[in-house]
């Protein structure tokens, strides 16, 4: 099967290396692409340096614009299973082989990599957690699926949904809207468990003075978007 790694990455200078190094070095055989979102630092220039394979995009599209890139690229090849892992360092790719067995085993559209299962390594802080368990209780509310670690950035697709994303992606903080999407388009989503690592350096897309900010906005989004896809299916 063809299976593509999508990492955004915007100002990731201090850790994209490594993580295209611990992708290379994961003992699966995967693409990958790094998709630099316009970034201001010298990420550009390491993935030169290293002959990373790559799309730089023209002007700063977020961290949705930049997933959905990546999307459009496996769409438009034909993977069969589209991986999504953060630049940051969090994200441990020796885990790629559990979190796409369950769409291997034709279980699963679509699996999300969760730290909320066996509780083991890098849990969040506590603010992060009352918000993620917050969103976690609104989408099974909203569209019946219970999902723990709904802003995981670890995720697989299968190519139905991959081809549903590269044309149907939220551009701000879309992980929790997109488990929406999925689930009211009849895809079916499970969780693996694996153990996450705080980032290896910069700045979390995330701010903390945005946070309230954030779940108003990711809040509002949800119940739109499960009301949209109801809509539009009648």
């Amino acid at each position: 099967m063809k299976i593509l790694v999508i990492i955004p990455a915007f100002n990731e200078s201090d850790n994209i290396e490594t993580v295209i190094s611990n992708i290379e070095n994961c003992g699966f055989d995967v693409d990958y692409l790094v998709v630099n979102d316009c970034s201001t630092d010298n990420t550009r220039e390491i993935l030169e340096k290293c002959h990373a394979n790559y799309l730089n995009l023209p002007v700063n599209l977020g961290i949705g614009g930049a997933v959905q890139s990546g999307y459009l690229y496996a769409d438009m090849y034909g993977y069969d299973i589209a991986i999504q892992i953060d630049g940051d360092g969090q994200h441990d790719p020796k885990y790629i082989k559990e979190l796409i067995q369950p769409i291997l085993d034709g279980k699963a559209d679509m699996t999300v990599g969760s730290r909320f299962i066996d509780k083991e390594g890098f849990q969040s802080s506590k603010l992060r957690r009352a918000g993620i368990n917050f969103l976690s209780g609104l989408i099974k509310l909203m569209c019946g699926k219970k999902v723990y670690d709904v802003t995981s950035g670890f995720r697989a697709t299968n190519k139905k949904l991959t081809h549903l994303f590269a044309k149907d992606y939220a551009q701000d903080y879309p992980e929790p809207e997109a488990i929406v999407t999925s689930v009211m388009h009849g895809a079916t989503v499970e969780e693996v468990p694996v153990i996450m690592h705080e980032r290896l350096g910069g700045e979390s897309s995330i701010k903390s003075f945005k946070s309230i900010y954030y779940m108003i906005k990711v809040s509002i989004s949800i119940i739109l978007k499960r009301f949209i896809i109801s809509i539009g299916r009648k």
